[in-house]
């Protein structure tokens, strides 16, 4: 049964219509991190209204917008009573016709100023569907809603076409993964690799991740090895009336588990983890293959030097690498590491190539800079490539 626009307005001024809330949880310490508000029709009968039977029909029209702002001002609301306590960020949806609507981040501003509230308290939240059309406008959204200082989620990611493209071009600070890439409980091996695919370019990109429907303590122990940073699902705490959750706020910041999480033991990989602790020790890494003079940055971050191109071809890579050594060194380093002399040199049985050079930083200064080559057999194809690491050595 779909109920009217009318039947909802009415709702709304009875304020049968209420935001409950759904507690994330970090998927470590099973603290209480932040919640979802999500709206619920209670009737005065105690007779309760599924969200399906009327947020879909306001969203063919913008009367969706109305619901949206009287959810976002019961948050308010409800963050001002817990202002005696640890104020905690909610999400709240919004709908994409709030896109197109007219100075929504200064309202949003001016409805969370007059609760005297911190921006950082709310997060924006919209689904991934929302951005596959005008992708430049909501771009132009999206840098609005975070230069008024609220963080945005894309909801959702997962459940339609989703794109690695527009998540890489949206600024977005959070990524919600949709329950439907759990359901086969992470235990066939395809959804494993998804996940960690996911999980491991959120990371990459600066991301937060938050799981959604996890309800098992199988999901929850894959999830932890993705180093997933938020769980949000019925295994810790169903979406609740606004005096449970303040209630559950105030006393019980850490979530029950189930007693074996423990002894979970799912054959998951921990790639994910092995490469941020390789990317903190050297911080810039590139892959590269010989044999078809290509290579690209896999990191690039807190080095000596950053005029380093992302991608291209790697003989110009190393034209590019010589001409930021010192005068003394660019011959040496552009020879140990020409294309043809690597390749010669992994024909004669070397497993790596290593050398240390002086660097000019960005800063005018010359570091000691540590280089190192190595080889890797492609199991695809007859190609050669290779990782390089390179890292900042300390003075001697």
């Amino acid at each position: 049964m779909l109920f009217s626009e009318d039947a909802v307005r009415s709702a709304i001024k009875n304020k049968e219509l209420q935001a409950f809330y759904q507690p994330q949880y970090d998927a470590v310490t099973a603290k209480i991190k932040s919640a979802e508000a999500l709206v619920r029709w209670i009737q005065k009968d105690g007779t309760v209204i599924p969200p399906s039977a009327f947020i879909p029909q306001a969203e063919e029209t913008d009367f969706i917008r109305e619901i949206d702002w009287y959810i976002a001002e019961e948050v308010c609301q409800m963050l001002r009573k817990q202002k005696a306590d640890k104020q905690i960020p909610v999400s709240v949806n919004f709908s994409r016709r709030h896109i197109n609507e007219i100075r929504f981040a200064e309202k949003l501003s001016e409805l969370v100023d007059s609760y005297d509230l911190p921006h950082s308290l709310i997060e924006v939240e919209i689904t991934e569907s929302a951005m596959v059309n005008e992708p430049e406008k909501i771009l132009d959204w999206i840098n609005t809603v975070r230069d008024a200082g609220f963080s945005v989620a894309i909801d959702d990611f997962g459940s339609g076409l989703s794109s690695l493209q527009f998540v890489k071009d949206m600024p977005a600070d959070v990524l919600k993964i949709d329950k439907s890439l759990l359901s086969h409980n992470c235990e066939n091996e395809k959804e494993r690799v998804v996940l960690e695919s996911i999980f491991y370019f959120a990371h990459r990109l600066h991301m937060t991740t938050i799981a959604e429907g996890v309800e098992t303590k199988e999901q929850l122990a894959f999830l932890r090895t993705c180093d997933c940073g938020k769980i949000q699902g019925y295994i810790f705490a169903r979406p609740m009336p606004e005096a449970d959750y303040l209630r559950l706020c105030r006393h019980h910041m850490r979530a029950d588990e189930p007693a074996d999480i423990l002894e979970i033991q799912t054959p998951a990989s921990a790639s994910a983890l092995l490469m941020r602790v390789v990317f903190k020790r050297y911080p810039l890494v590139i892959f590269s293959n010989l044999n078809r003079n290509s290579f690209y940055m896999m990191a690039y971050q807190d080095f000596s030097a950053t005029g380093c191109p992302s991608t291209g071809v790697f003989d110009e890579l190393i034209t590019h690498g010589a001409s930021s050594m010192h005068p003394e060194d660019q011959e040496i380093f552009a020879a140990t590491f020409d294309r043809h002399n690597l390749l010669k040199a992994y024909a004669d049985g070397k497993s790596e190539v290593r050398l240390v050079t002086r660097q000019l930083g960005d800063d005018g200064c010359y570091r000691r800079v540590e280089t190192t080559d190595y080889f890797v057999k492609s199991a695809s194809s007859e190609d050669i490539l290779v990782i390089t690491l390179c890292e900042n050595l300390p003075e001697e």
